[in-house]
């Protein structure tokens, strides 16, 4: 009795593995999140369309975030600016803290957004065959 009851233990504890492994294998696959050192390699050893492409597609993804991240600060800017009347505030006041959130929000979705062109531009077959 005990056997079984520690077998059936030990499979359902490895399918609980083998099942977490799979979605975060998937996961990963779907959302690729790039370390700094891997965005550098990837685009120096970028030489195919697929490639050019995949780096184009993080990059979107990034300005997307980026974009998203700064209306989210805009929106705190306006709320935390319409209080702001006294003259005995201490600075910086917070409505300036997400104003400059914003703006950084704002300049990392433009750096974003010109890498992803400059990517989308390089993975399309006119630039693959001018370069050759």
């Amino acid at each position: 009795m005990t056997r079984n009851l520690i077998a059936t233990c030990i499979v359902s504890i490895a399918f609980t593995g083998v099942g977490f492994a799979q979605a975060t294998e998937s996961s990963a696959r779907t959302d690729a999140h790039y370390t700094q050192a891997e965005l550098k390699q990837l685009a120096l050893n970028a030489h195919e369309p697929a490639q050019y492409t995949a780096l184009a597609t993080y990059f979107g993804k990034q300005r997307n975030n980026y974009l998203q991240k700064a209306a989210e600060k805009k929106k705190e800017w306006l709320e935390l600016s319409q209080g702001v009347t006294s003259t005995a505030s201490k600075y910086p006041l917070p409505a300036d803290s997400m104003r400059n959130y914003y703006e950084y929000y704002m300049h990392k979705a433009s750096e974003a957004g010109t890498l992803e062109a400059k990517y989308s531009q390089l993975a399309s077959p006119d630039a693959l065959a001018s370069a050759q």
